[in-house]
């Protein structure tokens, strides 16, 4: 099986990829299979094509599902009864009725990218995701917009930031590798990522809204998008809740920068608390007393919310488990190495070489963070042996090509699919379109800088 026609191994994995992935996406969109069952299938006959070990293909599938969810399966669970709060309090309709009265119904998708910027900057995109969608599906339904049309720009502030702008940890791997400057990093991670993230935010959303009317899934409208409570929360007491995770996660950030050693007790004390589990655990208890106990909700109410909201996740773990379990079958079969060797044997300029290596490594893995690990490890002696290139703009480029085609390899994409009730080629044609448009109007963006850089 390893050489498919007498082709070279690495030509021979991709094209089983290829398969695997047009498999999958005909298996779910066409005869409408289940996506877990499915991812589950495609993994196994892709490890098993491309030459593993029976034995190793099911480590693979099973430390994949398991290594995604470690941390995904507790930030959703969290995040969705933050989310239940939200809703039950008023709170999500107090943000979203504010916004609204501040921007006007016109120009309140500008207003959303402009919050997933902000919350995005220190706490991961899943995370980002779940703590925002309770106000998404709010405004749209207050303001009867496409739920895409404010949705696309709050996914192109997480993203944006997800990949270009330190302290987020995706970037700083690049700024470790290259030994980039912090600061020129940040603002050049500005100056490229806001024209970019309203590009592919509110003028794309804007766009692919009309096109694409997408409705929230009946269990998560019921629990985050109806009006709850005539008697609203406070704006602030409703801001720094769900601002909570980002404010603890934000201090664990700067500890780590300003004691990247851990020598102190304190430093240890506010990384503890800026783990994005950490910090949503303690945003959550928080929520009880604010927008629970506060608003004269019983212990056995808040409790009941607390069940109720978490049975309709279920089927959105399960799928982004058996995306991570696809995704790891990829590493370990060679796929993103194989993708590497291809990259590395094409000379060109460094700040492309850089955007390609890890663009090609993300549309194999399906994970920006691998690709931008991946990609740092195989440009880094590139990067030294070419003197006068930008360390700080070859970090953008890794960045935004580790952001690219986000598929059905990507646990994101079927967060988002889930999430926004959305078909596997409307998922393509709106969420994957945005994530590629970000990846490459950054890049230019990215190679005008470097004239003047």
């Amino acid at each position: 099986m390893q050489s498919l026609l007498g082709l070279s191994h690495n030509a021979t994995l991709l094209i089983w990829t290829v398969i695997a992935i047009a498999f999958l996406i005909i298996m779910i969109s066409k005869f409408k299979w289940n996506p877990f069952v499915t991812l589950l299938i495609s993994a196994l006959l892709l490890g098993l094509v491309s030459g593993m070990k029976a034995a190793d293909v099911i480590t693979s599938v099973t430390s994949g599902l398991g290594g995604t969810l470690g941390t995904i399966a507790i930030v959703i669970g969290l995040g969705t009864i933050l989310g239940k709060m939200m809703a039950e309090s008023g709170g999500a309709e107090r943000i979203a009725t504010t916004l609204i009265d501040r921007f006007g119904e016109k120009k309140v998708h500008w207003a959303m990218m402009i919050v997933g910027f902000i919350v995005g900057i220190p706490v991961f995109f899943e995370v980002g995701v779940i703590l925002l969608i309770p106000i998404v599906f709010t405004v749209a339904r207050k303001t009867k917009m496409s739920l895409l049309q404010i949705g696309i720009p709050i996914l192109a502030g997480l993203s944006t930031v997800h990949g270009l702008v330190p302290p987020h940890p995706a970037p700083m791997i690049a700024i470790d590798a290259y030994q980039a400057d912090l600061g020129r990093t940040i603002l050049f991670s500005l100056i490229v990522g806001l024209p970019t993230a309203i590009i592919a935010g509110p003028l794309f959303g804007k766009f692919i809204g009309k096109r694409i009317i997408a409705t929230p899934p009946d269990n998560l409208a019921k629990q985050f998008a109806e009006q709850k409570t005539a008697n609203l929360p406070g704006f602030g007491i409703t801001l720094l809740t769900i601002l909570m995770p980002v404010i603890l996660m934000l201090i664990g950030s700067i500890a780590d920068i300003a004691d990247p050693n851990t020598i102190s007790g304190f430093t240890v004390f506010c990384e503890f608390i800026g783990n994005e589990v950490i910090a949503l655990l303690i945003s959550v208890v928080f929520a009880y007393f604010t927008l629970g106990f506060a608003r004269g909700f019983t212990k056995e109410q808040i409790s009941k919310f607390t069940s109720e909201c978490l049975a309709p996740t279920a089927t959105i773990i399960l799928i982004i488990g058996g995306g991570g379990a696809f995704k790891q079958v990829l590493i370990n079969s060679g796929v993103g190495t194989a993708i590497a060797d291809i990259a590395t044997n094409a000379h060109i300029n460094v700040i492309l070489f850089a955007w390609l290596v890890a663009a090609l490594i993300r549309v194999a893995t399906g994970s920006a963070t691998v690709a931008m690990t991946t990609a740092a490890g195989i440009v880094a002696p590139v990067l030294a042996a070419t003197p006068g290139a930008s360390v700080e703009l070859a970090v953008l480029a890794t960045g935004a090509g580790s952001l690219i085609l986000s598929h059905v390899n990507d646990a994101g994409f079927w967060m988002i699919k889930e999430f926004f009730n959305l078909s596997v080629p409307q998922t393509l044609k709106s969420w994957t379109v945005m994530e590629t448009l970000l990846s490459v109007i950054g890049l230019v963006f990215i190679l005008i800088l470097s004239i003047f850089v």
